[in-house]
């Protein structure tokens, strides 16, 4: 790349605000959200998701953020202040956080265009020539340079990040871009039944990531149109798109790798099914998501704890792990795990097996259990000899949570404990 085009990006990014809507539930993902909004759901053995979102604007060059914060907001708050609060205002790069706070309503915050329009004056201050729009609970590596110089090349009022997916799988789950062969976009459904395919591609279709890039001045025309508009969802994907893609530029995106010999990867860990399994995609010995590449590292809040340890090499009795992620503070106590995430300050104790697990933070899993396709939530303790999985009938008879795909939920109020531990 040119001196001149790295300049020409540089200067993109510097002038740009990102705010990262991490305000919501993910009501899908059942009891694992009942204490935690989504974007604060721990994923891939010590990240949160708002870590992603996050590392990816700090990457690309884009130093000015807001997070804007309102269900259950404790543990992400305290997340991104231990994690994301050493950035210097004197600098020109800031990491705030944007709660819920009735700025032009008496409301909270009604939908994804709402909860910008009440921040309209906090982006105005920072005088940024382009806003950037992020969903906080996706999973992904995106360098946004490359979104943001498509956008001011292509003469756009609004550009909308795409990934391109298959018509059967894009069906009743993603908002769907229609648009000609130069991407300019020109229908917009959300989750149709029969979404509508490229034009040179009739399996693929562009489903829409979340993401969105606007020139300021009409980002903050079309959000005080649609706060007059009394019919108005105050959604981008239901309200703003439709509204604006006849008589306006909006152009797609499709998303490709930012990384060579590395395919695009974005995840959408909305459902018990996919958060299991987009962690047990981590297990692979080339994921495709690279966690390692100190390039572009996924930054976050570690605490200082000692190494995992693995203890006991008798027959019938060897703490061992295999083809797993093991974090820091473990103990694995003449245990096995097979095929598992484990977090932080994990103990497994003698004789237990543990297989195709995601073991949250904090928990402890007494002696002779036997846990097999499950999720356990932070701080859970397993009493001796229980088993998992293996019976999904018993599962339930048990107040466990089964999905459709098999993917048993076990959580603190499950076993009786005291709830809330975030």
């Amino acid at each position: 790349m040119s001196n001149s085009s790295l300049r020409f990006i540089s200067n993109l990014t510097r002038d740009t605000y990102a705010l990262i809507l991490a305000g919501g539930r993910g009501s899908r993902l059942h009891e694992l959200t009942d204490w935690r909004a989504k974007p604060a759901l721990y994923f891939g053995g010590k990240f949160r998701i708002i870590d992603f979102p996050l590392s990816n604007c700090v990457n690309s060059g884009i130093r000015r953020i807001g997070v804007v914060t309102q269900y259950k907001s404790h543990s992400l708050i305290r997340h991104i202040m231990r994690g994301w609060g050493h950035f210097k205002k004197e600098l020109g790069e800031s990491v705030e956080i944007l709660p819920a706070s009735q700025r032009y309503s008496d409301n909270w915050y009604q939908g994804t265009a709402d909860a910008v329009f009440q921040n309209i004056d906090i982006i105005r201050h920072e005088l940024p020539r382009y806003v950037m729009v992020l969903s906080g609970d996706h999973v992904y590596r995106m360098d946004y340079a490359g979104l943001l110089a498509a956008h001011a090349e292509s003469g756009a009022d609004m550009t909308v990040s795409c990934m391109e997916v298959p018509v059967a799988e894009a069906a009743n789950a993603f908002g769907v871009m229609e648009v000609d062969t130069g991407n300019r976009i020109l229908g917009f459904e959300e989750k149709p039944a029969h979404p509508k395919p490229l034009p040179d591609n009739p399996e693929l279709c562009l489903a829409s990531m979340g993401n969105y890039v606007f020139n300021t001045d009409f980002l903050f025309e079309q959000l005080k149109r649609d706060a007059q508009n009394a019919e108005s969802q105050r959604d981008f994907g239901k309200d703003i798109i439709p509204s604006i893609i006849e008589n306006h530029q909006v152009f797609a995106y499709p998303f490709r790798s930012s990384f060579p010999n590395e395919p695009a990867y974005w995840r959408d860990v909305g459902t018990l099914d996919s958060f299991w399994m987009a962690n047990m995609e981590l297990l692979s010995p080339t994921p495709a998501l690279n966690l390692y590449d100190a390039k572009w590292p996924i930054w976050t809040y570690q605490e200082q704890l000692p190494p995992a340890k693995f203890v006991f090499d008798d027959d019938g009795r060897r703490g061992m792990a295999v083809d797993s992620v093991v974090s820091s503070g473990c103990i694995i106590s003449g245990a096995t795990v097979r095929h598992c995430v484990l977090f932080n300050e994990v103990r497994v104790c003698s004789y237990s097996v543990v297989e195709d697990a995601v073991i949250l933070p904090d928990v402890v899993i007494l002696r002779n259990c036997r846990i097999r396709k499950a999720i356990i939530d932070r701080g859970c303790i397993i009493p001796e000899g229980m088993e998992i999985g293996y019976n999904h009938d018993h599962d339930r008879a048990k107040g466990f949570r089964v999905s459709e795909d098999g993917v048993v939920l076990v959580t603190r109020d499950m076993l009786g404990l005291p709830v809330g531990y975030e």
